[in-house]
């Protein structure tokens, strides 16, 4: 969208120069455009406000949450898979299929992008409260200063908890890399760093604003963006990880303190509701985005703001992922790229609107009319059913042709994810609540379009701790798909391998029809209503032994195959380590110190 804070050439150019100063190994390196010294940049608020957008610049574009960290980086689950369905290409779809190589380009290139975030949020870090005016400045001056510092550790947090969740133990620099005796770091025990982090976050949250004291409506981190990262962080310190050495999963022993943590942070920030809270539509929510606004109710707490129509600056949201737009003279062209896994659709209730714009079952032609898609990815990308909640066809205004660009936001937090790890983190403390209850159930609520009665909370749902983190969990795999959160939270679940099994063996009984998808169609059939593809029958009844009038088939379980069933994550193997990336190739040649996570030695 158009942001307001970010996106300043210069002073991105301008960190960027005093980052190649310093920086020398692969993942610390910063192209050199511009030189400037630190005295340069951090002798007054602007500067300095300068130099955190450049910190902040790192979070758009291609090789972050433009596509990479977003697109290709969350998938196979059970929700979406990479689309087409290769086994494997050497570069996006092998993450996909859990064989990526150090080699990997897409693995490479990311790495060093967060690591190059971290280098920028470490010079704010170092110089910011060196400032004369952060301690003897004007009110505002120092006010604009403390925002600053915390905005930049708030920052630093973030790129790192990419870097673990995604690689395991890696080098932490917490200094500029020219402050460092050696830029030959070792693989840093994940534990320590996450809970370095989180006791900045404590810091940082002190010094950021709630978003009503923020001044203009912008992406600017808040203190509820700062809180709801220390919240999942503190989860995910207490959740299940992949063993670097052995490949196993493995809890710390103090998981409940973390989780402790994450309670009381949701806590908070549940209780300011006029900073955050649902917006009552769901369609809304996501239509804002692709609108190009903010959504009224401030649900989306923390953003990564895209503009620039670049692979530097932009998303490429709406075009690589969404609904495949064949050439449409009035929307232009996506290529539909991730596939939504069949039995997905069949998880949502039938009453539940999520399930809609979750998901698209369609494609637009040049024609600007709306085709119906088979309910399986096939061979050939945008030939299934995609994630939906970013559609260009959407987007206001159009933008015809084949720029696939949209300045479409990345929403790293919103308010409902806040209630769903609120209640998970009271659950595993105290079992359910009424508070924990209530949580998920506003979320459900919304969900089913206001309906309390459809929404309601079956009592077997929260007769037990067991039972109630049961349906938590799957309220979380309804509410949030196609946001790339299913497949970190099944690791850190200990999750992932039962539920990739569970998928596979319920896609082998919707393609056959049996068990609880005994009587689904094996074809479905639509007409097109004002260029808008509508739905002829049911999809829980046989198809009829004739077409109905008027009407196009297409081919729905009989799209199902036994290949694309074995396809998905197919690599992936428990307790081996397959959990997390292999560190890029290049950092371990350059570095004698870093160790090969274990399933890439």
């Amino acid at each position: 969208m158009k942001p307001i804070f970010r996106h300043s050439t210069a002073v991105a150019v301008l960190l960027a120069g005093i980052a190649a100063l310093s920086a020398c190994k692969d993942y610390l390196s910063v192209k050199p455009e511009a030189l400037y010294s630190a005295e340069d940049v951090f002798i007054d608020v602007a500067g300095a406000t300068g130099a955190v957008i450049g910190a902040y610049d790192l979070l758009s574009g291609d090789t972050s949450y433009g596509t990479r960290l977003n697109l290709y980086y969350p998938y196979d689950t059970d929700e979406m898979q990479a689309s087409p369905l290769n086994v494997a290409d050497g570069a996006r779809l092998s993450i996909a299929r859990y064989t990526a190589l150090p080699v990997n380009a897409e693995v490479r290139n990311p790495f060093n992008t967060l690591y190059q975030g971290v280098e920028r949020s470490n010079i704010c870090i170092k110089y910011i409260p060196l400032m004369s005016q952060y301690s003897k400045g004007t009110s505002a001056d120092t006010a604009a200063l403390h925002r600053l510092y915390g905005e930049a550790l708030t920052l630093r947090a973030q790129y790192y908890f990419e870097l673990i969740r995604n690689w395991g133990d890696v080098p932490v620099p917490m200094i500029p890399s020219v402050d460092n005796a050696s830029l030959n770091m070792p693989n840093a025990d994940r534990n320590a760093t996450y809970d370095k982090l989180l006791a900045d976050l404590l810091v940082a949250e002190k010094l950021v604003p709630w978003r009503t004291g923020a001044g203009a409506a912008s992406e600017r981190l808040t203190k509820a963006a700062v809180k709801g990262l220390r919240a999942r962080m503190a989860l995910y310190r207490g959740g299940y990880r992949s063993n670097a050495s052995t490949g196993l999963m493995e809890r710390p022993g103090d998981y409940a303190t973390f989780y402790t943590m994450a309670r009381q942070e949701c806590s908070d920030i549940m209780a300011k509701r006029g900073e955050h809270t649902l917006n009552p539509s769901f369609s809304d929510l996501w239509r804002s985005i692709n609108e190009l606004r903010f959504d009224t109710y401030h649900e989306i707490i923390f953003e990564v703001a895209m503009a620039g129509s670049s692979a530097v600056s932009d998303s490429k949201l709406g075009y690589y992922n969404g609904p495949k737009l064949n050439g449409s003279t009035t929307y232009g062209t996506t290529a539909g790229s991730i596939g939504a896994v069949p039995t997905y659709f069949y998880a949502f209730d039938s009453t539940d609107v999520r399930r809609d714009i979750t998901l698209a079952a369609y494609t637009v032609e040049s024609n600007n009319l709306q085709k119906a898609t088979p309910l399986a990815p096939l061979t050939t990308a945008g030939g299934g059913m995609t994630d939906g909640k970013f559609r260009r066809d959407w987007r206001n205004p159009a933008l015809p042709g084949v720029n696939n660009y949209l300045q479409y936001n990345w929403p790293i937090l919103r308010f409902a994810d806040v209630l769903l790890m609120f209640a998970e983190a009271d659950n595993e403390l105290n079992g359910p609540t009424a508070a924990g209850i209530a949580a998920v159930q506003e979320v459900r609520n919304r969900g089913y379009g206001g309906n309390t009665t459809l929404a309601r909370l079956p009592a077997a749902g929260t007769a037990t701790k067991a039972d109630f983190f049961n349906t938590i969990a799957n309220e979380r795999y309804l509410e949030l798909g196609g946001e790339g959160i299913r497949k970190y939270d099944l690791i850190r679940w200990n999750l992932l391998n039962q539920k990739l099994t569970e998928a596979r063996a319920n896609l082998a009984a919707l393609k056959a029809g049996t068990g609880r998808y005994a009587g689904y169609p094996a074809t479905a059939y639509y007409r097109v209503v004002n260029g808008v593809v509508q739905w002829a029958r049911s999809f829980y009844k046989p198809s009829p032994a004739t077409a109905p009038t008027g009407t196009t088939a297409v081919a729905w379980r009989s799209s199902i195959t036994d290949a694309g069933i074995a396809n998905l994550a197919s690599e992936y193997k428990p307790n081996a380590g397959k959990e997390l990336l292999p560190i890029p190739q290049t950092t371990i040649d350059t570095n004698p110190n870093v160790v090969q996570n274990m399933a890439y030695k």
